[in-house]
């Protein structure tokens, strides 16, 4: 077993790992659809690969993030005591649950304490539209109403995640929400005197799936059965992008669960996050 970065002349082995199970490796797709190479980014990002007798067996991408792809326990557990030697610090590390933990299981020796540790993640699809009817309201935000939806995006961050997206600075959180609503990936509903009453993104999308990302309910409308509506309409725009529509979610978020039942969301894997 060998660990390198990629080069240029790694991507077409890079997609044949990446298209093995694209509903789960939608985030390493979709930067290879970005940026059309496995080198590399200009950002400082890069993937590094596992090799066998010089064949592409698995890899993960390391940047801000550690997103494993293919990675099994020996892999995942070798590369993690790399990265911990190194000295190399990431913000998250998410991906297919057991691909996580093994990269978790040594590099837990060399970091911090991480903010949290969600280990079962239930991993969602849905292949056709919802039998539940789409409410209508809900439409692609518009760049002027970027100051409108902020606040909900930074609620739904800090429920979720557990601390403010703001914490490190407002740029660079507002430049993430901004760019999601030009590429009309920011799906909207208002209500009458602007407030933001369900909002969701299409967060990471290749060819293959669309993957959908925070799911938020003004806390004013909650327990009126407005969810399962809104999500068929989540749906419904995210197969107009491509065949499959995903997203994951902490497997004691009951409520949750049973939402995505109900809306047509079938089970596809299991993905875990390792928060810092």
């Amino acid at each position: 077993m060998q660990f390198r970065t990629l080069t240029g002349k790694d991507t077409a082995q890079l997609w044949d790992l990446v298209n093995s199970d694209s509903t789960a490796n939608v985030f390493m797709a979709a930067h290879l659809e970005a940026s059309g190479t496995a080198a590399p980014s200009t950002s400082g990002g890069e993937v590094i690969g596992t090799f066998r007798d010089s064949r592409l067996v698995s890899a993960c991408w390391a940047g801000v993030n550690l997103v494993p792809v293919g990675m099994d326990d020996d892999d995942a557990a070798a590369l993690g005591r790399l990265l911990g030697e190194s000295g190399r610090r990431f913000s998250s590390i998410f991906g297919p649950a057991s691909s996580v933990l093994g990269i978790w299981s040594t590099f837990s020796t060399y970091s911090p304490n991480p903010f949290d540790v969600r280990e079962e993640q239930p991993l969602l699809e849905m292949r056709e539209t919802s039998t539940v009817p789409a409410n209508q309201s809900l439409r692609f935000t518009e760049p002027h109403e970027l100051e409108q939806i902020l606040p909900a995006c930074a609620a739904m961050f800090e429920e979720e995640v557990g601390y403010s997206p703001y914490a490190g600075g407002q740029e660079h959180y507002r430049r993430r929400v901004a760019g999601l609503i030009r590429r009309r990936h920011s799906l909207v509903d208002f209500d009458d005197e602007g407030q933001v009453v369900f909002k969701a993104e299409l967060g990471t999308v290749s060819a293959s799936t669309a993957q959908v990302q925070g799911v938020w309910v003004n806390p004013a409308y909650r327990g009126q059965g407005l969810s399962a509506g809104y999500m068929a309409a989540v749906v419904r725009e995210g197969l107009k992008l491509a065949p499959v529509v995903s997203l994951y979610v902490n497997s004691y978020n009951e409520r949750a669960l049973a939402l995505y039942k109900s809306v047509g969301f079938q089970r596809a894997g299991e993905f875990a996050t390792v928060l810092f």
